[in-house]
């Protein structure tokens, strides 16, 4: 049912179309059925003559709406999954940083990949699961129009089929819900896979711990569950065959003791129960799919991302303020979970104000709420309490995009494209080049229409590669998280003497999360936050150390 609802969504008036054209379709072929039994009963050659037309005119129908429906079908079905894709990755960028945080990284990449593919792979069925259909309603109202007794028998044999097999479907569908679980976990590992393959290869005993206490046994939960609910299937299938075979076996030789039945009409039951066989084989088979793609929408509908509870942000943002002067946080607190005994850790209240064109530095220790106030900052984080102002503008839900807009940020955990996107500037190649120059970087990577030529480089070097885009965002406030770490000490001077000092001459604002106390005398404040609490507020000149 989720599976119809997601393809309803899409467009209503092609599915509609296709279900009309399915069933015409499988109307036309169980007259074909009908046909082929009464030309068996026929003798006279002006009989046959006739009825051959028949037949032809049949088969047109059936295969002109056939290829109907199914190309409505297939374009609309990959309509869905492509508006799927787009709006799982629209919604994810759209979120609330907390919540995508809470999620984790692998948790989305397995909707990203797996539920979508589970669902490419249901839809993909959808326009020959249709036309099966409509040719078992035909071939259900041929029976019906022979006899109702045998129609009844079989509807009766259908509804017993389906109870006794209703716990079946219903249990495979939970192991198969309890692995879609377990691939949460599995993707989860298999990042550590990739991200430490270099200190699981350093270290033998923590690889061998990690396969066979953390890879093997979610690994193995997989398998066993998939295994469990698939057998389920299997048996479902088996069942449904017998309960099939037993229903014709007793209308050829039980169903004769019991009523008059002459010969045309015993073959017509024959030919029309063997020839509902593929159909419903292929109903049957199909289950699985259409049982894993449901559990995929569910997830993706577990995660807050789901297609109807969060509206897509399409708004253009105003333009950046060109004559700001002070960013101000008022009382300003946020909480979130902690990973030590599900304790909370609170920021704040916090009263802060940024100034047009000074550099501020942001020390403490670790956990001490230098990235959580960084993101409230820069309007990745909404506050929980107290307000943002960009000069007398509040920073509400409907201007926080546009708030964003005024910061260019390098996170600690950045993440580097391999193109300059979002950048339109008529000398863009020319201008990157510059920077790449006074980067250092200039032997090791060009740009050609805004695309660099590598991005595989050291830490350091990608660290460098962030400052490009930055410069060319050429944006109010810069924030740079602990950038510094990772750059050789002639580069880090470079960074905080050269700079720094060049971006507060262009009247940039400039936020500093660093440790780097022997630079701490060319800023104008340094911010010490120690539990959550601004603790040291102190100016640049007294040149002692906030970690004293």
């Amino acid at each position: 049912m989720s599976l119809i609802v997601f393809l309803l969504r899409s467009s209503w008036w092609m599915v509609a179309i296709a279900i009309l054209t399915g069933f015409l379709s499988g109307g036309s072929t169980a007259s074909l059925i009908a046909l082929i039994s009464r030309s068996l009963s026929q003798g006279s050659l002006h009989s046959l003559t006739a009825i051959a037309w028949v037949f032809v005119g049949l088969s047109l129908i059936a295969l002109v709406t056939s290829v109907i429906s199914q190309l409505m079908l297939i374009q609309l079905a990959q309509q869905a999954v492509f508006q799927l894709r787009l709006s799982l990755s629209r919604q994810i960028l759209t979120s609330e940083l907390a919540h995508l945080e809470k999620l984790g990284a692998p948790r989305l990449l397995a909707t990203l990949t797996d539920d979508v593919q589970a669902v490419t792979d249901a839809v993909r069925l959808v326009p020959f699961l249709c036309i099966d259909l409509a040719t078992v309603a035909g071939c259900l109202v041929y029976i019906a129009w022979l006899s109702w007794q045998v129609f009844f028998l079989v509807v009766g044999l259908t509804i017993v089929a389906l109870s006794s097999c209703g716990w079946l479907l219903r249990r495979g569908k939970q192991l198969l819900a309890r692995a879609r679980e377990e691939e949460d976990h599995l993707f989860k590992h298999f990042r550590a896979v990739t991200e430490g393959t270099k200190e699981l290869k350093l270290h033998f005993w923590r690889r061998q711990a990690f396969l066979q206490e953390d890879l093997q046994p979610t690994a193995a939960a997989f398998r066993r569950y998939s295994v469990r609910g698939l057998v389920l299937f299997a048996v479902t299938a088996s069942w449904g065959k017998l309960i099939f075979f037993f229903a014709l076996g007793f209308v050829l030789f039980a169903l004769p003791k019991f009523m008059t039945l002459n010969p045309q009409t015993v073959s017509g039951y024959v030919l029309t129960f063997t020839y509902l066989m593929l159909p419903m084989d292929r109903l049957v088979s199909q289950l699985p799919t259409i049982s894993r793609a449901g559990i995929a929408l569910g997830k993706i509908n577990s995660l807050g991302l789901s297609l109807t509870s969060r509206a897509e942000l399409t708004t253009v943002p105003e333009p950046v303020s060109g004559n700001w002067q002070t960013v101000t946080l008022k009382n300003v607190a946020y909480t979130y979970q902690t990973d030590q005994d599900d304790a909370c850790f609170v920021l704040g209240p916090i009263d802060l104000t940024l100034q047009r064109g000074e550099i501020i530095f942001i020390v403490g220790g670790n956990g001490s709420g230098k990235s959580t106030l960084a993101k409230l900052i820069t309007g990745l984080y909404t506050p929980e309490m107290g307000e943002i102002y960009l000069d007398e503008q509040l920073i509400d839900a409907d201007h926080q995009e546009w708030y964003r807009q005024h910061f260019s940020v390098v996170f600690a955990d950045f993440y580097l494209f391999d193109r300059l996107l979002g950048l339109d500037q008529d000398d863009l190649d020319a201008q990157a080049q510059r920077y790449l120059q006074r980067l250092r970087l200039d032997r090791k990577v060009t740009v050609a229409q805004g695309k660099l030529s590598t991005t595989a480089l050291s830490q350091g070097q990608r660290k460098r590669l962030t400052l490009l885009t930055a410069y060319l965002e050429n944006r109010p406030l810069y924030l740079f998280d602990e950038w510094a770490a990772d750059q050789d000490p002639t580069f880090k001077d470079l960074f905080y003497t050269e700079f720094l000092p060049q971006l507060r001459k262009q009247g940039k604002t400039v936020i500093v999360i660093s440790h780097d106390d022997h630079y701490f005398h060319l800023c104008d404040r340094v911010l010490k936050l120690n539990y959550g609490q601004i603790e040291s507020y102190q100016q640049h000149e007294a040149r002692s150390n906030p970690f004293d």
